[in-house]
């Protein structure tokens, strides 16, 4: 990943969600998806034998990692939330909404086949085409866990879970109850770094400043990037990361 490798001083393991890459698939009713996480990610941390730590989510990580630090804040020293989606305001991206439709998804997946240039077109959506291209080997690996039958069934198992099956005709795009409200945001005790692509598909700058504005010590930075600023400026984001974890 090339944001760990950028990281100098900095003590950070990279932690795979259950089903994918090293991590074993857990059950995740959609009832209590938000629940089963936080617990999950509760028993992470004890198996680490830490009893706090800093948390950082990218993405859909970042929803994993804001749900726990709204849950267990005294084990949150520090949270850094990069393009998290749901938070007010972010709009789903299109193929995601695309993905929940009932039967969408598989029917995706066969007509088109995971690939290099699947995943490349793809990444246009949300605007790293051009920088995921330069990391031939990170291609080839979302290739391959996309080919993977438990990480896609993991995958396609949180998107229907937080994405509506009406989500074409949604401003939103995502279900009700996995948006975090306002009122989430202003509880959130422990200092936070929100990071935000300026291309980011979510929303707009403005949208990530109106989000670090809810929280109440919070600051944001904001990267000449698309969704996945640790992709396309790792060097800048690891800097930014670093000088506030320490």
């Amino acid at each position: 990943m090339p944001l760990l490798n950028e990281l100098e001083g900095v003590r950070a393991m990279a932690i795979d969600l259950p089903g994918v890459g090293l991590s074993d698939p857990i059950d995740l009713p959609r009832k209590r998806y938000r629940e089963t996480a936080v617990a999950w990610l509760d028993s992470l941390l004890d198996a680490l034998e830490l009893d706090a730590a800093a948390l950082l989510g990218h993405s859909g990580g970042g929803r994993w990692a804001l749900w726990y630090a709204m849950a267990h804040p005294g084990r949150v020293k520090r949270l850094v939330l990069i393009g998290v989606p749901g938070v007010p305001k972010t709009r789903c991206p299109l193929p995601i909404r695309l993905i929940a439709i009932p039967g969408m998804g598989e029917l995706l997946s066969r007509l088109v086949p995971p690939s290099p240039k699947s995943v490349l077109r793809f990444a246009s959506f949300v605007g790293e085409k051009a920088t995921l291209a330069a990391h031939p080997d990170l291609v080839d690996l979302m290739v391959a866990t996309g080919r993977d039958p438990i990480a896609a069934a993991s995958a396609r198992a949180e998107i229907r879970v937080l994405v509506s099956p009406f989500g074409l005709l949604s401003p939103s795009g995502f279900r009700r109850h996995s948006r975090v409200r306002p009122d989430e945001l202003r509880q959130l005790a422990m200092p936070t770094l929100v990071v935000w692509g300026e291309q980011d598909p979510l929303g707009s700058v403005s949208v990530a400043q109106a989000v670090t504005k809810l929280i109440p010590h919070a600051r944001l930075k904001v990267l000449p990037t698309g969704h996945a600023p640790w992709l396309g400026q790792p060097a800048q984001t690891a800097a930014t990361v670093a000088d506030f974890v320490r």
